[in-house]
């Protein structure tokens, strides 16, 4: 009974020695724990020029970061110039498109409802999330590009120290948006988007009202590019951009990679 008895006594011993070695291994590295707050801007625009075919936001492009991004604590908000329901391009449901996180979206019935119910951009301020993100799809090359609301939002979070980033079309909402002294953000900027290389590769070249490579670099940008249809993204400062819908995973993790290092 004593052997049993002492055996007890060592084992909780050994737990109340592992559970303190814990605690100050815990109190020597410290944890960022604060939940980030990510806000996705999406297109309401679903029209694909004059073509009569329907366009919007390309599904992969939401799926990939916003997985990746509620995988790691944090919480989304979607946000459209229109509200409500954004449109979904038909084309990137199409299934040599599809991939794990497209397939997770058609089956999570919150994320879908994300997309359903966006909030009205004009309600959304940069001073209740910690970034905001902007995906493409061809959609906003006629509206974000253009939306007064969105560059505001965009200057705004620069303003305040807070990130930016933008995949593959989405870049187009870079368009009007003015640094602090006036020029155009993007002057002497890092930044990456769609090539005219790929535009022309899906036939939308003459379709589209301007090609995003020769819009950065018209505006004094330095445009950035891989190779077609492979991952590549850039961060310059607070400005993180993708070169297209393969590499919407590879922005959220240089995003979501910033926000944990960075001091809040």
């Amino acid at each position: 009974m004593k052997i049993k008895a002492s055996i007890i006594l060592l084992g909780l011993l050994s737990i109340v020695s592992l559970k303190s070695f814990s605690q100050e291994n815990q109190s020597e590295v410290p944890v960022n724990t604060k939940v980030k707050k990510i806000l996705f801007v999406v297109t309401s625009h679903d029209q694909l020029g004059n073509t009569g075919k329907k366009t919007g936001l390309w599904i992969e492009e939401f799926a990939a970061p916003y997985f990746y991004f509620t995988a790691q604590g944090a919480e989304i908000t979607v946000a459209s110039p229109k509200g409500g329901q954004a449109p979904v391009d038909p084309k990137s449901n199409d299934p040599e498109f599809q991939t794990e996180s497209t397939r997770k979206y058609f089956a999570d019935g919150a994320a879908q409802e994300k997309l359903a119910h966006t909030v009205l951009l004009t309600k959304v301020n940069q001073k209740d999330y910690d970034a905001v993100y902007y995906p493409g799809g061809h959609g906003p090359m006629w509206d974000l590009s253009e939306d007064k609301n969105s560059a505001r939002l965009i200057e705004s979070f620069i303003k305040n120290n807070k990130p930016v980033a933008l995949v593959c079309h989405a870049p187009a909402a870079l368009k009007n948006v003015k640094a602090a002294n006036g020029q155009s953000l993007i002057k002497g900027k890092k930044v990456s988007a769609f090539t005219n290389t790929e535009e022309t590769a899906v036939q939308l070249n003459k379709v589209v009202p301007f090609l995003l490579e020769d819009m950065l670099t018209s505006k004094g940008a330095d445009y950035q590019k891989g190779e077609d249809w492979h991952p590549f993204a850039v961060q310059d400062g607070l400005l993180f951009t993708g070169q297209n819908p393969q590499s919407s995973l590879l922005v959220a993790q240089k995003l979501m990679t910033y926000l944990t290092n960075s001091v809040n």
